[in-house]
């Protein structure tokens, strides 16, 4: 018990005296008391894990700020591996739920259509082909279109004038061999 009262002494006596300092040092760090009171937390708690390896005559004011610091840049870069790693994460589940919706787009737009449609409606591209899957086999307005897929109004109305033209001139020959059109003079 002695060894430890004396060794809690020593840590006491060399790095109290500096703990306002430190805090000060973390605060302009971290820009926040309550994130400078955790640098500085943990500062001290890593500085009392590696006291054994403190050399009594070195500068404990010095060590204690190299702590500080590099105490932070760990949490800081720690806290960047995270948002990056969240953002992998997003970027992935949105990857998903887009090929998702892309397969139950294409299955829904097979049923109730003839083949001639569904093999146009196959040739539209993906961003096209949704709008109007929604918009004119589902029934959706534009405002609801929207929503589901996450855009303004305003593109939905736009991929959708552009998929009708594609789809169009697809299916102009289908059209006026099936006499749904006049054949162009």
């Amino acid at each position: 018990m002695h060894a430890i009262a004396a060794r809690r002494s020593a840590f006491e006596a060399a790095v109290c005296p500096h703990l306002p300092e430190l805090r000060r040092a973390a605060r302009r760090l971290t820009r926040s008391d309550a994130a400078a009171d955790d640098v500085l937390q943990e500062s001290l708690a890593r500085a009392w894990r590696y006291w054994d390896g403190f050399d009594s005559g070195s500068n404990a004011r010095a060590w204690m700020h190299r702590i500080v610091r590099n105490t932070f840049v760990n949490g800081w870069r720690r806290a960047r591996r995270e948002q990056r790693t969240l953002g992998d994460l997003q970027r992935a589940r949105r990857a998903q739920l887009e090929i998702l919706r892309s397969r139950q787009l294409r299955a829904s737009a097979q049923d109730g259509v003839g083949d001639e449609v569904s093999g146009a409606l196959a040739q539209l591209p993906d961003e096209f082909r949704e709008v109007v899957v929604l918009v004119d086999l589902e029934g959706l307005s534009y405002r609801d279109a929207a929503a589901r897929i996450g855009r303004p109004v305003g593109t939905v109305m736009s991929r959708l004038h552009r998929g009708r033209r594609r789809l169009s001139g697809v299916l102009r020959a289908y059209a006026e061999a099936e006499g749904y059109v006049r054949a162009a003079a």
